[in-house]
């Protein structure tokens, strides 16, 4: 009997579309638009998408296809496969044959797009890279400074040969400490910075950089007036810069300190941009990142940051991550007396909170229940106890209690004298007099 021939899912890069005839007779213009040249200082190299291994994300040497249709090189699949997963990496479908076939169109196309697309080369690169650092250092940013971010937006090659360059870094990171320089070139810089951060080295060097600058030289006042006047497009890479560098205890006690004035500014934005999730994603992960100490706990607190997440929690269309993040924070807050006392006086919190619970991720539960059982049973807080109560607390709980399993879970111990305490507390839900004094174990958490 002849073998039976494997039909495969007809994707365009699948060997077996009948269109592959008439792809292989196209000329490479018409898969790839070509770019406009500025003359032989054009440094840009655009790899075609198609190209890129699903896994490695490098261009393929030998690519193959898996039944699923989709193309990989054959050493990331083989290695994906000899791992002992038996799905698709780009479509987690499960596959009905480990066996792949060579794309042979596809290589004929990375083949020739490699031959007609030489790299420049390294004199012609240092000498365009050369100019630019001089026209920033005497004062001439603005042109050159959009070529380098069009320059590292065409591809990881270009962005590591830039955040290689000796003295690169130290040049763009410097435009940052002029005084009065315009929004327009700083969110340049800034854009440029968030395109090469991932390089090797860069945040390391960054880090050094941005520390090491004295009171008359910080780059501090320009982030400070991005988060101010820039567009959010600049704000959002503005705080993955920053909590890039913020390494350490000591950096973040610089970036988030007093003297800086920071923290406000940042409350201040996500208080009259309440809407854009995009932001406080970013916005949350950075506060989290720098609040280490009781005084920067203390001023995110005296800034009103429960009653932001109070309200970001309350909102229907607070995406899930946004949420997390919040609780992350008031679980952070909760350990020092203003956080407290914060927490005590907010009408919303509480409620929010629990009607959040077994919503999010586990770890955010965990989150909730940390702060729940801190303002209940460790801080013994009768207005908290009441506003859980009435929000149907008792109920919710058990459902985290059941969740969890394991004697030792110390989120099953924490959910065990919540619903002690707010037992009590409902007997009394519709003239609350106040929480019965209990006295728990559970004692890993402590105020600062």
């Amino acid at each position: 009997m002849p073998r039976k021939q494997r039909r495969y899912p007809l994707t365009p890069s699948s060997p077996t579309n009948p269109l592959f005839p008439l792809l292989q007779s196209l000329p490479l213009s018409f898969f790839f638009s070509k770019e406009k040249k500025m003359g032989r200082d054009e440094l840009c190299i655009t790899v075609p998408s198609l190209f890129h291994c699903p896994i490695s994300l490098d261009v393929m040497n030998s690519p193959v296809s898996l039944c699923t249709g989709v193309s990989y090189d054959r050493s990331s699949i083989q290695h994906w496969l000899d791992s002992g997963h038996d799905t698709c990496p780009a479509t987690m479908q499960v596959l009905s044959s480990k066996d792949f076939v060579p794309n042979l169109t596809l290589r004929r196309l990375i083949n020739l797009w490699t031959s007609s697309n030489s790299s420049p080369s390294t004199a012609e690169f240092e000498e365009k890279v050369m100019a630019w650092i001089e026209e920033i250092n005497n004062a001439k940013p603005e042109r050159c400074l959009d070529s380098i971010v069009e320059f590292a937006s065409r591809g990881e090659v270009n962005r590591s040969l830039l955040a290689s360059f000796d003295g690169f870094l130290e040049t763009i990171v410097g435009v940052l400490s002029i005084n009065g320089m315009q929004i327009r070139v700083l969110e340049s810089v800034v854009r440029i910075l968030s395109l090469i951060l991932l390089e090797n080295g860069v945040k390391e060097k960054l880090h050094k950089l941005i520390l090491k600058s004295s009171s008359n030289s910080s780059c501090i006042p320009s982030f400070i007036s991005i988060l101010q006047n820039g567009s959010l497009e600049s704000k959002i890479a503005c705080f993955t810069v920053l909590e890039s560098v913020t390494t350490n205890n000591e950096s973040k006690r610089f970036i988030a300190g007093v003297e800086n004035n920071f923290l406000p500014v940042i409350i201040h934005l996500i208080k009259i941009d309440n809407d854009n999730q995009e932001l406080h994603d970013v916005v949350l992960s950075f506060l989290i990142a720098v609040s280490v100490t009781r005084s920067i706990k203390s001023q995110l607190v005296q800034l009103g940051i429960v009653e932001v997440l109070s309200n970001m929690m309350s909102s229907k269309n607070a995406a899930i991550s946004v949420v997390e993040k919040s609780l992350k924070i008031l679980s952070i807050v909760c350990t020092c007396a203003d956080g407290q006392s914060a927490l005590s006086g907010d009408q919303k919190c509480a409620g929010a909170i629990v009607e959040r619970l077994m919503k999010v991720s586990k770890t955010a539960t965990e989150d909730a229940v940390v702060v729940l059982w801190s303002m209940c049973c460790l801080f013994r807080d009768e207005k908290v106890v009441e506003k859980v109560a009435r929000s149907n607390g008792v109920t919710k709980v058990l459902l985290v209690m059941q969740s969890e399993v394991g004697e030792g879970n110390c989120v099953r111990r924490m959910c065990g004298d919540l619903i002690k305490v707010l037992r009590r507390g409902c007997k009394n839900v519709g003239g609350f007099s106040g929480a019965v004094s209990y006295e728990t174990k559970t004692t890993h958490i402590m105020p600062c």
